[in-house]
């Protein structure tokens, strides 16, 4: 059954590799028995499914977790079953892939500070000068 990510986007099975393996942490012997944890490979740049623009984007976004082979493998142990375990780790490659897929910001315009803000910085830098030249010794003038 593929899953889709986005109307455009949509991933097939096989480019997803899931296996259960065992937690860490604590949980007696539950743990130690039962492989509740599961290990999500998906290979970035080997995909069919996505533009080479998204998959650029994705191995950025993808940090630590991406190898040098260009898969991305995410763990999911949060739950105590296997399968929200599951849920867990394809909800988190559609939430990257789905990031990966927006488009860029556009660009910054550029603008100038108003006549009046920049009265107003100069006011407040006049101001604080005069605060501070008061906090010296009294001068002996008179």
């Amino acid at each position: 059954m593929p899953i889709e990510v986005t109307p455009s986007i949509t991933l097939a099975d096989e480019e997803v590799q899931v296996r259960a393996v065992r937690a860490s942490g604590p949980g007696g012997q539950h743990v130690n028995k039962v492989s509740t944890a599961i290990e999500l490979r998906f290979d970035v740049r080997g995909s069919q499914s996505l533009t080479p623009y998204v998959q650029g984007r994705l191995e950025k976004l993808s940090g630590s977790r991406l190898t040098l082979e260009g898969v991305l493998v995410l763990v999911a142990q949060d739950h105590r079953s296997q399968e929200m375990n599951r849920q867990a780790a394809l909800g988190r490659l559609v939430e990257l892939i789905r990031k990966a897929a927006e488009p860029p910001p556009p660009p910054r315009k550029k603008t100038r500070p108003t006549y009046a803000s920049k009265l107003r910085r100069l006011e407040g830098k006049s101001k604080r000068s005069t605060v501070k030249a008061m906090r010296g010794r009294p001068r002996g003038d008179d």
